[in-house]
């Protein structure tokens, strides 16, 4: 572990390694440790600049020939959902999210396991174990909670945790200026709920709810099919090299 003052943090860089959007080309990422009490200030700064926070690191793409990731914001204030998302709303309006502080479980490995050998069995991720799955959850020093998304069961109001059939999890990091959806995984096989869509339709009602302007939904690359459900989530703005730009579709 490296402690490190907010305005003196060391960045390191990554050796290239293939594009896991981009077929054909290589990636490079800058990175530093989010660590000591200054840690959620620092993962404020960092996602504002366009980093992503992965257990104890903050990195984003430093790649030399290619600029295609950039960092989405939902401006969650003036958001509007289009027919299909309130249908969405409709459709999971017997689901229940519960906010955990950020605490791994087997039944949440479970259901990862269960989407990542559904849909990404060639990623980065594919193999990881248990331990590696509670790391990603706990290894955090800035705030960091988990999101529950259950089938609501009779009693649930009683009760201090749902007890329903758990569909989805999200990982996310409560910011100053928002919230930042670090990963979210789901039941591959419930396709007609879209609960990756609905999951990032409650962060933008979290966050109206807490005041916080923004929803932080990582890096958008245009051409890619798997990054193409960003832009439809409006408004929205992109991390340019002139600052954040309203983007318009």
């Amino acid at each position: 572990m490296m402690n490190q003052p907010i305005n003196s943090p060391q960045f390191f860089l990554t050796a290239p390694s293939d594009c896991p959007y981009l077929e054909g080309q290589s990636e490079r990422k800058v990175f530093t440790h989010l660590v000591g009490e200054k840690a959620s200030e620092l993962n404020d700064l960092l996602t504002q600049g366009g980093f992503r926070r992965s257990q104890n690191i903050a990195y984003r793409p430093a790649c030399e020939t290619c600029r295609a990731c950039v960092s989405v914001r939902i401006l969650a204030s003036e958001f509007k959902p289009t027919r299909s998302m309130r249908r969405n709303i409709s459709v999971n309006a017997d689901l229940i999210a519960a906010e955990y502080h950020a605490e791994p479980s087997s039944e949440q490995f479970k259901l990862f396991r269960r989407y990542l050998d559904s849909r990404h069995q060639s990623g980065g991720m594919a193999d990881m174990s248990i331990g590696d799955y509670a790391m990603m959850v706990e290894d955090s020093h800035v705030d960091s909670r988990i999101i529950e998304y259950r089938v609501r069961t009779e009693g649930d109001g009683l009760q201090e945790h749902p007890a329903g059939e758990l569909l989805a999890v999200a990982l996310t990091d409560r910011m100053s200026d928002g919230l930042s959806m670090v990963y979210s995984f789901y039941n591959p096989d419930v396709t007609a709920r879209s609960l990756g869509t609905y999951m990032i339709l409650d962060h933008i009602e979290r966050a109206r709810m807490l005041g916080l302007p923004h929803v932080y939904m990582g890096y958008w690359v245009k051409g890619s099919r798997k990054m193409e459900y960003k832009t439809r989530f409006q408004p929205q703005e992109h991390l340019m090299a002139q600052g954040w730009q309203r983007y318009a579709p």
